[in-house]
């Protein structure tokens, strides 16, 4: 049989391809890289990946398809030696709430099967081990302890009133029992017992006296036996000295898991015990979802900064009345604060008065009636009791709604976070619960999973779980997660985060020959971790993978076997196969753009000279949101600022949740809660902040880049000023597709119709009425230069400008679309279809065509994510003018490109989770690469001296 060694694709012209064909080496590591748009994921994604998923769904039965992703045939004449196919993209669809990382990677179905099967119960009464053991085992614990010692076996009776014993101790012995101890003395049962001073006696029953020795196991064995049937699974025996009373040491022995003390039992334990999804495992209180929702104080003054008569608290921000006024004038008479002063600044006791009410003291309010002003003299409600009076009763969902404003997510107070049930909670290995256990980071549980090695029955039962358990923590390790814990809810991870945790789940399943497709896994990676994401990543090749990757990452495309480079330019500039072969060659290939930037002809060049930062700072004070360690940290204005460090040291925790809602929520007067601070200083120097991220720009197909910067409006205008529009009445409205009137109502402007076909996919066929054009036929008639509505949408920005560069208002739009290099992208392409990092540059190019105030804070988060070097050069360019206008640039950022040519470095770490949250260094490039703990200023350091060498 002949082996197939290469995948060969001849004539892709899916989207952007132009009819390419090429062969690339199966089992290997492919990179394919080029410029943003230039057909990378079009070639690996939409091309290769869909037909090997659609080969292998179409080999399945028609009833296992309806359950499958469906996916069309890509345009393309053949492909030949394709293997099954798993993607693996950068992707947040993980929205439910009870998903953790722990879940996600499955690492908490073994935890879970651990516990139910090695977990010791500890009583959540007295908090004393709770453990069940058989005959054999009560025979074997007694069995070593020192030959001839002399031992009773007991069978402990119920505490009773001491009225009800008599008739008790007659059954006794009339069943034969001769002895009995009675709060630790012996009584013989044929003589008479006097039990009228003792009010609630304790009662053992004597079952046997012996002397230890090996001949006694059998007899032992009856008479624990005969004493857990006497006591209900209870058993004691007592090693005594030469008198019976004389008790030197009491083993206690149950057949049930119950505790002795506090007669708590458990039920017969299961994994599913220790889910919180379900009944049988979760906090009944939580509905395991580990936190609550409730009215809370930091919703209710979501900025401290001002006073109760600025309106500090939100829920009064909107009273105005004398009244009110006269209210909030005795209320804070009483407690003597003053009424101007900052809410941060009040006494802590005056507000937790404000928040939960006087109690029972007395307040003196201002009253009216008849004319007259009186004093009434009446307790004060609280905020927090009246909202929740509130939204008890509260019928309707817009009052609910406007209630939930002022509710957060807070941990549950009964399972503590946990979000199990009690009894789940009190199962303990090593001391550590399932709560304890998932609060710790990757790396930690590696390390208690190394050393955690339990003997006898509970040894032979874990070994094979604490393998599988370890095995999934060493893939975690291996692709940079070493920071996360497995209780983290999924929906808080970041696109790569996700990527890298699918990653590690599919080598932990040691799949072969199958076709793997990476889409920029390093996004979002320190260059510290890039080394072992590589060796993952050649790690599933040498199991007898295909790894091919959508890469613009250095040390990737260095390490991969073979490289592809798309282009040469972007949109329909792109498409073409630039260079394919080993990346040493295409290092020296001059027709490779991304040769010339890996081989240093081309590259991004260090600033001659960095800006000053003498115009002022915004600093932060005390911030410890998450892992902050209550940190300073100062970004200075009018300077472009990078944010580093290893992934969660706590940079977007800083500047997203912290800085960002801060200034915001202080410009903007919005009821916004931000990142836990002690103060922010030094907001006055901007006037405006906007954060610009990679979510997406419309969440529906007819959300496009002409429509959300605002460049369609003067476009319809200009059409409807034609002569011939003018003629016929048409006004601006007239060329939308999202209103009756110019659009076709057969697919109402949409342009294509979907046609459900069961079994198969949906397809997706240009309408028959205006064949895809969105527009009915007369609106179509009116020609602007020659070109109708719907063949300007068609045509990409470039296209565009050319057309209208003589309409300043269109131009002016177009061009920054151009700076920040989407020149490739048609204005009317749907927003569903861009990708993250497009739409990012989107946003950055609205914002630019906005009038500049010169005093804005712009905030970035990985804006490289996506871009080749040609395109972070010219992103740098727009970022540039920005600070040259006088504005304050922040980016979180890993690329070593933009972080070499910043003004300022704020890096933090050192590592990630607990172990970071410090500021490791602040200043210049060059200053950062002097901090020995800097694993930024490591790195930092070597692309600086490279640039200094070319």
């Amino acid at each position: 049989m002949t082996t197939i060694n290469e995948i060969i694709i001849e004539g892709a012209r899916q989207h952007n391809l132009k009819n390419i064909s090429l062969r690339l080496p199966r089992n290997q590591l492919v990179v394919i890289t080029g410029l943003s748009g230039s057909g990378k994921s079009t070639l690996a994604f939409d091309t290769l990946y869909a037909e090997g998923q659609r080969r292998y769904v179409e080999s399945l039965s028609t009833y296992a398809r309806q359950f499958l992703e469906r996916l069309e045939k890509p345009d393309v004449d053949l492909i030949e030696g394709l293997s099954p196919a798993i993607a693996i993209e950068q992707k947040t669809a993980i929205h439910n709430p009870r998903s953790t990382v722990g879940t996600v990677t499955e690492i908490y179905d073994f935890i879970r099967l651990l516990y139910a099967r090695a977990g010791t119960a500890y009583c959540y009464q007295c908090g004393q081990p709770i453990i069940s053991q058989t005959i054999d085992e009560m025979v074997e614990a007694v069995m070593k302890r020192a030959e001839g010692s002399r031992l009773m076996v007991l069978a402990p009776l119920s505490n009773e009133p001491a009225g009800s014993f008599r008739g008790l101790l007659k059954r006794l012995r009339k069943d034969g029992f001769a002895r009995v101890r009675i709060d630790g003395k012996i009584h013989e049962l044929d003589r008479a017992v006097d039990l009228s001073d003792l009010l609630s006696p304790h009662i053992d029953v004597v079952v046997d006296r012996l002397i230890l020795n090996p001949g006694i196991r059998n007899r032992l064995a009856d008479s624990l036996e005969l004493a857990i049937a006497r006591s209900e699974g209870q058993a004691e025996v007592a090693f005594v000295g030469k008198h019976m009373e004389e008790v030197i040491e009491t083993l206690h022995f149950s057949e049930n898991a119950a505790c002795k003390r506090c007669g708590v039992s458990y039920p017969e334990l299961s994994s599913a015990s220790f889910s919180f999804n379900s009944p049988h495992g979760a906090c009944s209180h939580c509905d395991g979802l580990g936190s609550i929702k409730s009215f809370s104080p930091l919703q209710i003054v979501p900025n401290p900064d001002l006073s109760l008569r600025e309106g500090a608290l939100s829920v009064w921000a909107h009273r105005r009345s004398v009244a009110f006024g006269e209210f909030l004038e005795d209320l804070t008479a009483f407690y003597g604060v003053d009424i101007y002063t900052a809410y941060r600044d009040l006494p802590e006791a005056f507000k937790t008065v404000l928040m939960y009410g006087s109690a029972d003291r007395q307040i003196p309010f201002t009253a009216h009636e008849n004319g007259r002003t009186i004093k009434t003299l009446k307790p004060f409600e609280g905020i927090i009791p009246h909202l929740q009076q509130q939204y008890a009763e509260a019928v309707s969902s817009a009052e609910k709604n406007t209630l939930n404003g002022y509710m957060a997510e807070s941990t549950c107070p009964h399972c503590k976070g946990s979000r199990l049930r009690r009894e789940s909670r009190y199962i303990k290995i090593d001391g550590l619960s399932v709560g304890d256990l998932t609060a710790r980071s990757i790396m930690e549980l590696q390390t208690f999973f190394n050393d955690y090695r339990p003997g006898g029955k509970r040894g032979l039962i874990s070994e094979r779980i604490i393998k599988e358990i370890a095995a999934r923590l060493a893939f975690l390790n291996d692709v940079g997660l070493s920071y996360l814990t497995l209780d983290r809810p999924a929906h808080t991870l970041s696109g790569g985060e996700s990527q890298r945790i699918r990653l590690a789940t599919q080598i932990g399943s040691k799949l072969t020959g199958v076709l793997y497709v990476l889409d920029e896994p390093s996004i979002g990676l320190h260059q510290r971790d890039n080394e072992r994401l590589l060796g993952t990543l050649m790690n599933m090749r040498d199991l007898g993978n295909s790894v091919l990757v959508v890469e613009h990452d250095e040390e990737t495309i260095l390490a991969a076997d073979h490289v592809v480079d798309m282009g040469p330019g972007a949109g329909i500039d792109g498409g073409h196969v630039v260079f394919q072969g080993a990346p040493a060659m295409m290092l020296e290939d001059d027709r490779s753009l991304t040769g010339k930037y890996l081989s240093g002809r081309l590259r991004i060049d260090v600033p001659a000279k960095r800006r000053s930062i003498s115009k002022g700072e915004i600093r932060i004070i005390g911030a410890c949101q998450n892992n902050l360690k209550n940190i300073d940290v100062s970004f200075p204005t009018g300077v472009f600022t990078c944010v580093t460090g290893v992934s969660g040291s706590g940079k977007s925790t800083l500047v997203l949740e912290t800085l960002y809602r801060a200034a915001i929520r202080s410009l903007q007067q919005l009821n916004l809660a931000a990142g836990h601070h002690e103060r922010i200083l030094g907001l006055e120097k901007i006037n405006k902040v906007i954060d610009i991220d990679q979510s997406a720009i419309g969440k529906t197909p007819r959300s496009n880049p002409g429509t959300y910067t605002g460049l369609f409006t003067p476009i319809r205008d200009l059409f409807s000023r034609t002569p011939e529009a003018r003629m016929r009445g048409y006004k601006p409205g007239r060329f939308s597709f999202n209103i009756r009137g110019g659009r076709c109502e057969a697919c109402e402007g949409d342009g294509i119709i979907r046609i459900e076909m069961h079994f198969l996919p949906d397809i997706y066929v240009p309408c028959d009425i205006c064949k895809g054009r969105r527009y009915n036929r007369e609106t179509l008639e009116i020609r602007y230069k020659g070109k109708n509505i719907a063949e300007v949408l068609d045509m990409t920005v470039d296209q565009c400008l050319a057309m209208f560069k003589n309409i300043d208002v269109i131009r002016s739009k177009l061009q920054t679309l151009v700076d920040v290099g989407l020149g490739y992208v048609p204005i009317g392409q749907s927003a569903t279809t861009l990708s993250g990092g497009e739409a990012q540059r989107i946003k950055l190019a609205r914002e630019l065509s906005k009038r500049d105030t010169g005093n804005t804070l712009y905030i970035l988060d990985e804006p490289t994510t996506g871009l080749h070097p040609d395109d972070i050069r010219k992103l740098l360019g727009v970022l540039n003018r920005l600070v040259d206008a006088g504005n304050t640039v922040v980016v979180i950022e890993h690329n070593l490109d933009v972080i070499k040519t910043a003004d300022h470095v704020i890096d933090l770490g050192p590592e990630g989770g607990a172990a970071g949250g410090r500021v490791v260094a602040a200043g210049t490039p060059e200053t950062v690469c002097r901090v020995a703990e800097s694993h930024t200023g490591r790195y930092l350091q070597q692309i600086l001296h490279r640039s200094q060498v070319q």
